[in-house]
């Protein structure tokens, strides 16, 4: 057993796992974030074990080490997963949670053959979402973003990114940031709070973008800042939307205002959002459908994260996913994250597992990589999350699977058996 496996060793932990079937570890000693072949070494053990204590992971390595080199106390809780996969907890790094009402009618407009930006033009799409999310009060969207983060954990994840960007008013924007920041105090699971003003234009700024570009950096973003209610901005970078040059100053503007930044760039046409996210060096970006070459090429030179979202154009019918193989063989560190909104309503992280798979060809060891440790790192949560070593936080998640194959073959059901977070076991079945 190395001398970094174990800490506290004469102190007894309050929970141990032992005899995981496969026990990823993703320890990061082979590349944070992943990238390229790095993304299919999960640092397996087989009959591995760990423990904790408090809210700490203080071991890890296999079973026989465990028993060999840990004393246990009398109130130390034992889970035997035996025949059982066990991971770090999903990281959801791109995630709409805040809003009230919902869109199923508009099922019935994409099978008609309408396109996103046609829906929204509508008065449909993010804009209807924005009228249910000014009516709600700061009460009911926590009520609502509460039901979401209960099925996100059933179904393992033990992190997510909570954004705005249904309110499109300052004093609604502020809403939607204030019932992250109650959900990250009463619920278990982790909330990493984005501010996205610069979703769409709102009604009453049409045909005045520039106008509303302003208001966002002259007094939305200094308000988040000044009440420190996000970690990230982001901009819906996208024609029709918000322009290259117009993501570009509200970006410098939350930079100016200590926020780091993310983009949703290049998801209907190329915009060249890839480019600017390389010359802003974001920390993540989403989307990608569209990106050429030399932009996917300059954000792997600086390392930008390209956060997959394989859910949005599965829910919009569409033929093109975002290259993912290119990608990695570029040398792209690369995340997957739900996108849950309400034109894409899934919670589960295992599904998109499943879509990275089978539409982006992504190996079930990548997709799992780009689903925790990458995903921790596009939220710049590396260092705490994301892979099981010690001194980590011990947010993990058992699967009623042999090993980690499973979570692509055997899909359209929930595998997983028990989720700790914090140290705290949070769901069993």
């Amino acid at each position: 057993m190395s001398k970094n496996q174990t800490i506290h060793k004469n102190e007894k932990p309050d929970l141990v796992v032992i005899h995981a079937n496969e026990l990823v570890t993703l320890d990061s000693k082979f590349g944070v974030p992943r990238i390229g072949e790095q993304l299919r070494e999960l640092a397996i053990i087989n009959d591995g074990a760990l423990a904790i204590k408090d809210d700490v992971i203080t071991f890890v390595g296999s079973t026989e080490e465990l028993l060999k080199n840990v004393q246990m106390g009398e109130e130390t809780q034992t889970i035997d997963a035996s025949n059982k996969l066990v991971t770090p907890g999903f990281v959801d790094p791109h995630a709409h949670i805040i809003f009230a009402g919902s869109r199923e009618n508009e099922l019935a407009m994409k099978l008609e053959g309408k396109t996103y930006l046609e829906i929204l033009k509508a008065g449909g799409g993010i804009l209807k979402t924005v009228r249910e999310t000014r009516k709600a009060s700061l009460e009911t969207l926590v009520e609502n973003g509460q039901k979401i983060l209960d099925r996100m954990m059933r179904y393992g994840t033990t992190t997510v990114e909570a954004k705005s960007g249904y309110g499109l008013t300052t004093k609604d924007e502020l809403k939607s940031l204030e019932a992250a920041k109650v959900l990250d105090q009463k619920h278990p699971v982790s909330i990493v709070p984005t501010f996205l003003g610069a979703h769409a234009i709102p009604p009453e700024y049409e045909g005045k973008t520039d106008e509303y570009v302003k208001l966002i950096i002259s007094e939305m973003i200094p308000k988040v800042a000044e009440r420190e209610l996000a970690e990230f901005c982001d901009v819906f970078c996208e024609e029709g939307i918000f322009t290259i040059e117009q993501t570009r100053k509200i970006l410098e503007a939350a930079q100016e205002h200590g926020l780091k930044i993310q983009i949703h760039i290049d998801e209907i046409v190329d915009t060249n959002g890839a480019k600017l996210a390389a010359e802003l060096n974001a920390v993540q970006t989403g989307h990608l459908l569209q990106s050429n070459d030399e932009g996917l090429k300059a954000m792997a030179k600086a390392g930008v994260i390209a956060t997959l979202l394989p859910g949005t154009p599965f829910c919009l019918m569409l033929k093109d996913y975002a290259p993912a193989r290119k990608m990695i063989n570029y040398g792209i560190p690369v995340a997957l994250a739900t996108d849950l909104n309400p034109n894409c309503w899934t919670e589960s992280m295992q599904m998109a597992i499943v879509l990275a798979c089978y539409n982006m060809k992504m190996f079930p060891a990548e997709a799992l990589t780009a689903a925790t440790l990458n995903a921790a790192c596009a939220l710049d949560k590396q260092n705490e999350i994301g892979s099981l070593e010690v001194g980590k936080k011990a947010d993990i998640v058992i699967f009623e699977s042999p090993n980690h194959h499973f979570l692509a073959y055997h899909f359209g059901v929930n595998l997983v058996s028990t989720v700790i977070k914090n140290g705290k076991i949070v769901i069993e079945k």
